[in-house]
């Protein structure tokens, strides 16, 4: 081999290798620099319930006591603003984004602009779409629950104490958010096994008070048969009990009202017999979502996955436990 060719190859490996590297870098989710203090976004879904209220104050709680400056914002159940709000934290110059997003795929723009800016996120509670955003690459982390396994311990404590009640009706989360994928799917999944169960209906209720009522009205018409109603939060479950007693049935008595979340109001409702079981959820992030971002500043070695540990309530342990709830 001549030594032009042998510099040209040389040449060119060394190209490569440089071209490697940078999309290495390129690859992994933008730095935090080290400081005392930090000005931070938290890009919030909505504030229309309990749940989002407790995680709000969670949030601000703890931004208030470490002296960071939080930019807070309400997407009002809007991904097309939970974007715009995003990208406003971005022409702020915050230092990091803790995002709450509301839906899988509307956010990937924000967390992709959020990277191109050098601005890191963690996603709080609710996750994207991994085939178009991954942890450690377009962002920092997910802090949450598991939907699946949340959506498991319904179904298991449904097929282990229904006591003959197996006609459901599922009140769904909001369509495209992971929790209601999720949670679906992992209730879904234990039901398919027990020939028993079936599910009649299920139907967006998306995570509101009124219109799980609605909606649970609709479906109680359509199946008056139905004996058990599994919603995909509080909120939509408490709406059902509603529509149960405007049906002139007994919640906890003709029909189970199942649910996920944890308030106070469900966990009273457990007390009452009126909900029969309730998987928590905690909303309480704080702490961890910036004691997970001083650590990433801090050069720690951050998992794709933070999971939240989450109590369940059923009349063996809500009147014990009722004052631990949100």
């Amino acid at each position: 081999m001549n030594v032009t060719r042998r510099t040209l190859l040389l040449t060119s490996a060394i190209g490569l290798a440089a071209t490697m590297v940078a999309g290495s870098a390129f690859a992994a989710s933008p730095p935090l620099k080290k400081k005392d203090t930090y000005k931070v976004g938290f890009a919030q879904t909505e504030s229309n319930n309990p749940w989002r209220l407790a995680q709000t104050a969670s949030m601000q709680e703890e931004a208030k006591k470490r002296g960071w400056q939080l930019v807070y914002t309400d997407a009002a159940s809007s991904a097309a603003k939970q974007v715009a709000d995003v990208n406003s934290m971005i022409a702020q110059g915050v230092d990091l984004i803790f995002l709450a997003p509301r839906e899988e795929k509307p956010l990937i723009p924000a967390i992709k602009a959020a990277k191109n800016a050098g601005i890191p996120v963690i996603l709080l509670d609710r996750s994207v779409d991994p085939s178009l955003a991954k942890a450690g690459e377009d962002y920092v982390t997910f802090i949450g629950s598991d939907f699946i396994e949340e959506g498991q311990r319904v179904a298991d404590w449904l097929v282990a104490n229904g006591n003959g009640k197996t006609k459901i009706i599922e009140l769904e989360g909001s369509t495209g958010s992971s929790p209601a994928n999720d949670r679906k799917k992992g209730f879904d999944d234990v039901i398919a096994k027990h020939s028993d169960f079936k599910i009649l209906a299920s139907q967006t209720g998306d995570f509101a008070r009124d219109k799980g009522r609605q909606v649970a009205e609709t479906l109680l018409q359509a199946h008056p048969d139905a004996d058990v109603i599994y919603a995909h939060n509080d909120e939509m479950a408490i709406g059902a009990i509603s529509a149960i007693e405007a049906a002139g049935k007994v919640p906890g008595k003709d029909i189970l009202v199942l649910s996920i979340d944890g308030g106070k109001e469900a966990v009273q409702g457990v007390v009452d017999g009126k909900i029969a079981a309730v998987v928590e959820c905690n909303p309480r992030f704080g702490p961890k979502a910036f004691d997970t971002a001083v650590a990433y500043a801090n050069g720690d070695k951050i998992p794709e996955k933070i999971i939240n540990p989450d109590q369940f309530y059923d009349s063996k342990n809500a009147k014990e436990l009722l004052g631990t709830a949100y």
